[in-house]
């Protein structure tokens, strides 16, 4: 996830799989329904940066710019992807989805920008050294990839210094840079040919945190895969973590069209993400460490099963079932980690053991949802042990996560079934969408902004 909200700026359990074509894909513990049967993880692998924090730093977006990319750097994605790589050809899931998949692009003055740290790359490169290749689901020649929320390079406003970085790549110590993160579908090599359809989705619902300057994009990818012969739907997607006081959460509203745009499919149906959505929301700011929706005339405290301002029961609502582990046991909660990623977030390290979560984490955004037929024979959290665990790195002297979120993994067996449904939301092949961020942001229109930013909204993220 990417940073939170303020302006102020169990060992795992080895999965048997297979799908239609191939072996089991792990024969430890395989499954009696194998030829029926996917693995699955949701991963929000996380940009790197605290961008609320860098936010704090306007109106000087070169200073912000640089505490991001200082950021980003330090939580080091050429170290991170190896330890995701593990968690991955550990769990050995048939379908992967990931969130804040960044993309950071570079560019001297204002020549042609280029990629300088590709995290898909990065973390598929890294499951191929592990010897369990994982690739983007494709077919006819689109791809399970969302791009969605990032900051465009722009020349003089967002430049940062990193000589190391930059002269090797451009002969300079300064560059201007940005990012975008997507939401991606992926599967082991061997199984790519089973991807029948695959695409994008953007939700309607953006969050303007200044009107047409900043707009936050949200939205999903998603896959058509075989699975035991069944062509079964896989989704990616990643809500938005900003909400205002006294207003229906983004989150909530996004995953209202999320369950529109699933609702006429007949396809076995499994959707993986970063909900941004405890099942306590909204509550009273007593009980809300991590800065999630907070009770309001608009949104009332949750009660039963029926939703109110929260995406995970509009999921529940919408007939989906949560694949678990248990998303109301405390033990089971995935979010906590500290923007460095040294440790669980000292902020709340104390309030996470005071609610029943020893390693520091306070709440549960990540789900596993599934509908239509599709049912959960078991499901194990990674990357929730800290300082243990497949997904640690040497960071420094210190024990680095992977993320600052954990992952969820299942075992999901898929009913038999010829269906095939339309795709869903838009055509697939719309442009990215990204953050505009205008120039003068940078110059004394960006004094304004950043008291809109700090009067109109209590709470920014993007976790």
């Amino acid at each position: 996830m990417l940073p939170r909200r303020r302006l102020s700026f169990a060992g795992p359990i080895l999965l048997g799989s297979t799908l239609l074509g191939f072996g089991p894909v792990l024969a430890a513990a395989p499954s009696v329904h194998a030829d029926s049967a996917a693995t699955v993880m949701t991963r929000n692998i996380y940009l790197g940066a605290d961008v609320s924090a860098a936010l704090a730093l306007i109106p000087s977006m070169p200073t912000a710019a640089q505490s991001l990319w200082d950021q980003m750097r330090a939580t080091d994605i050429s170290s991170r992807a190896p330890a995701l790589a593990r968690e991955i050809v550990t769990a050995r899931p048939d379908v992967l989805g990931m969130q804040e998949v960044a993309t950071w692009e570079c560019r001297a003055g204002f020549g042609a920008p280029k990629v300088v740290f590709d995290f898909a790359r990065l973390i598929l490169d890294a499951t191929r050294a592990a010897g369990v290749p994982y690739v983007i689901a494709s077919a006819d020649g689109f791809q399970a990839r969302n791009p969605g929320y990032g900051i465009p390079a722009i020349p003089f406003v967002t430049t940062v210094h990193d000589p190391a970085t930059f002269q090797p790549l451009f002969g300079v110590d300064d560059a201007a840079c940005g990012f975008s993160i997507s939401d991606v579908i992926a599967v082991p090599e061997e199984l790519a040919p089973m991807v029948r359809a695959a695409g994008a989705v953007d939700y309607e619902e953006r969050t303007a945190l200044v009107p047409v300057v900043m707009v936050v994009p949200r939205g999903y990818a998603w896959a058509d895969i075989e699975v035991g012969g069944t062509p079964t739907r896989f989704v990616s997607t990643h809500l938005e973590s900003f909400w205002s006081p006294d207003a229906v959460p983004p989150s909530a509203i996004q995953s209202g069209q999320l369950v529109r745009d699933l609702g006429s499919t007949t396809m076995p149906l499994v959707v993986l993400g970063d909900f941004n959505a405890d099942p306590r929301d909204p509550r009273a700011p007593g009980e809300n460490p991590g800065d999630q929706p907070e009770v309001s005339a608009a949104c009332l405290a949750q009660t039963g099963s029926l939703p109110t301002c929260n995406a995970y029961w509009t999921m529940v609502a919408g007939g989906f079932t949560d694949a678990g582990p248990d998303s109301t046991a405390p033990g089971n909660r995935s979010w906590g980690g500290a923007a460095d990623l040294a440790g669980p977030d000292a902020a709340r390290v104390d309030a996470a053991r005071a609610m029943g979560n020893d390693r520091g984490f306070t709440d549960r955004l990540d789900y596993v949802f599934v509908r239509n037929g599709a049912e959960v024979v078991r499901a194990y959290l990674v990357g929730a042990t800290w300082p243990e665990g497949e997904g640690t790195w040497p960071c420094g002297e210190r024990v680095c996560m992977a993320s600052d979120h954990a992952g969820v993994v299942a075992e999901v067996m898929i009913p038999v079934s010829s269906s095939i449904d339309a795709r869903p939301g838009i055509d697939p092949s719309r442009p990215w969408t990204i953050i505009v961020v205008l120039g003068g942001l940078a110059l004394a229109g960006s004094v304004v902004v950043s008291v809109v930013l700090v009067k109109a909204f209590r709470r920014v993220s993007a976790h």
